[in-house]
């Protein structure tokens, strides 16, 4: 139940970092155990860190960009709204 409270204060783009991390890391596992001649302990915690690192901070990054476009864009559509008291007086 931890992990469910957890994951519900999270913000949006966070958890869309995290879901996509989680993806890479997936592909990237999954692309090293095509060939498990070549896996060593390195090499794929390197390919977690690098896959699930990059694809986590990138789309993070460009979903927090979008959230705080919408979020900057409803405060300014409340700003050019006259308020109650506004309309009454004209």
């Amino acid at each position: 139940m931890q992990l469910r409270e957890l994951w519900g204060r999270l913000s949006g783009p966070t958890k869309v970092g995290l879901a996509f991390a989680a993806l890479a890391i997936v592909l990237t596992v999954a692309g090293q155990l095509r060939h498990p001649g070549d896996i060593t302990f390195r090499s794929l915690v390197m390919g977690i860190l690098i896959g699930g690192g990059s694809w986590g901070l990138v789309s993070w990054a460009i979903a927090y960009a979008a959230w705080d476009v919408e979020k900057e864009i409803a405060g300014s559509d409340d700003e050019s709204s006259p308020s109650d008291a506004e309309r009454a007086a004209r």
